[in-house]
């Protein structure tokens, strides 16, 4: 039987989100990049994602919940995850480097009224630090989820780091503020539905 090593990592969960519940410029932060993505939409840019791995899975997910709906049926919301052109990955890849994916998508697709949002659990991925600084030299709003001490990129952008060294915890806690915009997004763009 698992159940004291079940109760145990819902206990280290439910610990970190405390944590961030109690921590006033964490929860600023995630208002900010709130109201960030509505005034993104407002003016009609989109909300980029990117990450790799488990935090590529949240990437789609965040995107997919933009466009297609969190809570109530509403009109889509313009947002894409970086990446998820299997071919145009593995040439980018192939031609100018891993580090570049998601740096020659943003070059492609980007357009200074965007914001991007990255997600990286250790804050070193060198793909999402060259998407970072791709980003900026187009003016383009950048944050990123990170955790523990939130790594190289820490000192390059807006970091939101979740007080955790344990990779799953991170990457628990980027979906669940992730969908926290999310849902705040929807309902001030929709209030009138």
């Amino acid at each position: 039987m698992f159940i004291e090593r079940i109760k145990k990592d819902i206990e280290e969960s439910a610990a970190v989100k405390n944590l961030i519940l109690n921590d006033m410029p964490t929860i600023g932060l995630i208002n900010e990049i709130a109201e960030e993505c509505i005034n993104t939409l407002n003016k009609g840019g989109k909300v980029i994602f990117c990450g790799n791995g488990g935090s590529f899975a949240d990437a789609q997910h965040l995107s997919a919940e933009f466009t297609g709906k969190y809570a109530f049926d509403r009109g889509a919301l313009a947002s894409i995850a970086l990446g998820t052109n299997s071919s145009s990955l593995s040439a980018i890849g192939n031609d100018y480097g891993y580090e570049n994916v998601f740096s020659r998508e943003i070059e492609a697709v980007a357009k200074s009224e965007d914001i991007l949002i990255g997600i990286t659990t250790s804050g070193n991925s060198k793909n999402i630090l060259k998407a970072v600084e791709v980003a900026k030299s187009m003016n383009i709003t950048t944050y990123i989820f990170t955790g523990n001490s939130g790594g190289e990129i820490q000192s390059k952008v807006k970091c939101l780091n979740v007080p955790s060294e344990i990779t799953a915890r991170i990457q628990e806690c980027h979906i669940m503020i992730g969908q926290i915009i999310c849902g705040i997004v929807e309902a001030e763009l929709f209030k009138e539905s």
